[in-house]
Formats: C-alpha cells, sequence, structure tokens
C-alpha cells in the first residue's frame, strides 16, 4: 500500500493484512502516513536487509504488527526482530533448484515463511513459480504463497493441498505500482469466499 486514499478504500474490503514496503528501492516504497484502520488488519513491514535500528523505528512510527524479511537475514537477526513483540515472515524466493533445507534453522524464530518466484527483484517480480516445488514443503508451520497472483490463479491455490495460510497479492490487483484496483480485489474476495 503507498496511497493514503487507497489504503482507506481497500481497508473497507477488511483484509486480514496490509502491506507497506520499507524498501527504498521499491517502487511501492512507503514514507506517507497510514490513515486510521480497523483493528482486525494488522499492517506488515516489509524490509530488505534493513538494520535492526530501522526495523524498531518502523515498528514504533507504524504500530506495525508483521515483520516481512525480504533480503538476506539470518535466523539470529529473525530471532531479534521478534524480540520487538511483533510476528516474523520470512521470505525465501523459490524455483526449480530450491532446496528445503534452507528453510530448517528458521522453524523456531518465525512465525510464517512466505514463499515468493525467485526473480531479478527481491520482490515483486509479477510471475508465478512452480507451486509443485510446494509439495516437497516439510514443515507444519504455516506460510503465505506470493508471486504474480491474479484472479486466474485463486482456483489452482484452493486446489493445492497445503498448508497455505494466505495469499499476497499485488501487481495484478493495482493500476500502478502501490495503487490496489477496488473492483479487482472485490472480484478476489469473493473467488475466496465462493
Amino acid at each position: 500500500m503507498k496511497y493514503s486514499e487507497n489504503i482507506e478504500e481497500t481497508a473497507e474490503l477488511l483484509p486480514d493484512y496490509m502491506g507497506f514496503i520499507f524498501y527504498e528501492k521499491s517502487p511501492r516504497f512507503f514514507d506517507g502516513d497510514v490513515p486510521e484502520l480497523p483493528k482486525s488488519i494488522q499492517k506488515v513491514g516489509v524490509f530488505v536487509n534493513a538494520s535492526l535500528d530501522e526495523i524498531q523505528s518502523k515498528i514504533k512510527q507504524y504500530d506495525v504488527q508483521l515483520i516481512q524479511l525480504h533480503g538476506n537475514e539470518t535466523a539470529e537477526f529473525c530471532a531479534l526482530v521478534k524480540l520487538n513483540n511483533v510476528e516474523v515472515i520470512k521470505v525465501f524466493s523459490l524455483d526449480d533448484t530450491f532446496d528445503f533445507k534452507a528453510i530448517q534453522s528458521y522453524e523456531t524464530v518465525c512465525d510464517y515463511f512466505l514463499f515468493d518466484t525467485k526473480g531479478q527483484n527481491p520482490g515483486g517480480n509479477g510471475t508465478t513459480f512452480n507451486w509443485q516445488i510446494l509439495e516437497k514443503y516439510p514443515s507444519k508451520k504455516p506460510f503465505f504463497l506470493s508471486g504474480g497472483i491474479g484472479l486466474e490463479e485463486i482456483r489452482r491455490i484452493k486446489e493445492l493441498n497445503l498448508p497455505i495460510y494466505a495469499i499476497d497479492v499485488n501487481s495484478k490487483f493495482e493500476t500502478k505500482p502501490g495503487l490496489k484496483n477496488i473492483q479487482l480485489l472485490k472480484q478476489l474476495q469473493h473467488a475466496l469466499s465462493s
């Protein structure tokens, strides 16, 4: 999310989470004011290789409840972030060669994993990855599914017999980076509930 009025319109749909990207190289970089949100919506701060001080500063400034780490953060770093009374989502970028041993050291220090498409950017590549890879998922920890998810992918997601906790949607529901298309989001809600 990036634009105040659009944040308010999206909030009316009561999503479980709203993400705010605090990575300056992202076209969705957020440095504005977050309007008052319904209590049911949890704010997610998204970071890429940020310092602990920077993350703590944003937690205080924006009352962030979850921290999504998109960089090369270690399990030890995740544990330090978690001490700030937030939940931690550790992101892994997947391609056909991904080895799930990479998630083992994060099992006890993260609340969720997020699986995204391996691409040129730390996120926001707008394409799906081969979800069959997730059939090898060895953990019971719930995860977020991300990467190029649009309306046409919802049926396939529902057919996956996997512990998907939430889906993370972005580019296919935007008119420009950080500006959500409310009509498409309404269609998404309908598709998920039917």
